[in-house]
């Protein structure tokens, strides 16, 4: 690991970071630092003074970054004093970490350096492996099935289905089929049975929030015990914001404890999911409990929107949500009618977890990402789904 420090007191650093075996280069301004920084790409990590010749080392984070020669590396500001305003700016702008020199010793600046730069390099290996992924291409033989299959359905299910059409517009006024933007690869009009009574949108708010199954309190185990509390941060070593906790084989301060908690509590849940929906009417839970209502899409895949087999394309708002690398690896595969996570749980009348339903999204997308795909894994997961037609829950 190579270690850029840009200041005046070079002296307090270069001692510990060669007893950690790390290669120590110093400059004095800014000028020198992306010089340093344009002809030295290894440089792993920066420690940068908040006061330098000039100027700020926030301006120099600034002029760094407007810079296409000089490499993204993880950046450590350091102070003489506490600062509310530089505190809040520097996080702002993107900073990794700011410590206060008077009351950090230098040792644990550099063990924080140690820390980022592995962070860094598991994400950028990470970044490398969706990049290096083969570019999407549905298989000749998972089209041509989908489009044999979706009409030998369409055509014997026909009878029935204008017989559900009458009943569902007979119980209720409006369209009998229901048209949304959904979400897969691409965006396009998704086709279903309209299950619901009409002007249900309105609700969807209120009922988001209190009964989305997946809005569940999270438990002790989500909480990042080894996240540095920005307040015991700008502490001297050994004093705590707040009283610890010791939870298990942990400890943590009670204020790192509770804003972690509170947060995961308080986030939006990415999916939504409303078990025993009041919006549905009385044909509604029927075609819904016994999957009548996905029939139209079909007429999706017919197009080409979907496939029969693939993850669930997803509401707008729902997939705007989606932006993480881990998370968004469900996009690589095709929206489908059934796939893992209809398969797994929803037949089984069980609850699913956000994070496990995202596990089922992406293993599945795994076969497009890997170049894996194989089509007798998806007839395995067709002939799983009739079982899972019939639901215990209307979900």
């Amino acid at each position: 690991m190579t270690l850029l420090y840009i200041g005046r007191e070079p002296n307090l650093y270069a001692h510990f970071a060669k007893d950690k075996e790390i290669a120590f280069l110093a400059v004095r301004n800014g000028i020198e630092a992306i010089t340093m920084l344009k002809q030295n790409h290894r440089i792993d990590v920066v420690i940068c003074e908040y006061q330098l010749p000039g100027n700020t080392g926030l301006f120099l984070f600034d002029k760094i970054n407007e810079e296409p020669r000089c490499n993204k590396r993880p950046f450590v500001l350091v102070s003489e004093g506490f600062s509310t305003d530089i505190y809040r700016r520097a996080f702002q702008k993107g900073i990794n970490d700011y410590f206060v020199s008077s009351s950090t010793d230098a040792s644990q600046i550099i063990e924080r350096c140690i820390s980022l730069q592995r962070n860094f390099k598991r994400n950028a290996v990470e970044a490398d492996k969706i990049k290096e992924s083969k570019p999407y291409k549905l298989p000749v033989s998972k089209r041509i099935f989908d489009i044999v299959f979706a009409s030998m359905i369409l055509l014997l299910v026909s009878p029935f289905l204008l017989i559900v059409m009458l009943a569902i517009r007979i119980e209720s006024k409006g369209k009998v089929y229901y048209i949304a933007r959904r979400v897969g690869r691409n965006a396009f009009d998704f086709y279903k049975l309209r299950s619901m009574r009409t002007g249900s949108d309105e609700l969807l708010n209120k009922l988001a929030k209190d009964k989305n199954q997946y809005n569940k309190e999270k438990v002790d185990s989500e909480i990042d015990f080894n996240l540095e509390c920005p307040k015991c941060s700008v502490l001297e070593v050994g004093e705590s914001c707040s009283p610890h906790l010791h939870i298990g084989e942990n400890t943590i301060c009670d204020y790192s404890y509770n804003y972690q908690k509170n947060e995961i509590n308080n986030n939006t849940s990415t999916f939504i999911k409303i078990k025993d929906d009041p919006r549905i009417t009385k044909i509604g839970k029927f075609i819904r409990n016994t999957s009548f209502d996905e029939l139209p899409q079909l007429i999706n895949v017919l197009k080409g929107d979907m496939s029969i087999v693939g993850n669930r394309p997803l509401p707008v708002y729902e997939a705007e949500l989606l932006t993480k690398d881990k998370i968004a690896k469900r996009f690589l595969a095709p929206a489908g009618i059934t796939g893992l996570w209809q398969v797994e749980l929803r037949g089984k009348g069980g609850e699913m977890s956000e994070s496990e339903r995202i596990e089922l999204d992406n293993e599945y997308a795994s076969h497009f990402a890997e170049g894996k795909y194989s089509f007798w894994y998806d007839i395995k997961l067709i002939l799983r789904t009739i079982p899972a037609l019939l639901q215990k829950s209307s979900v």
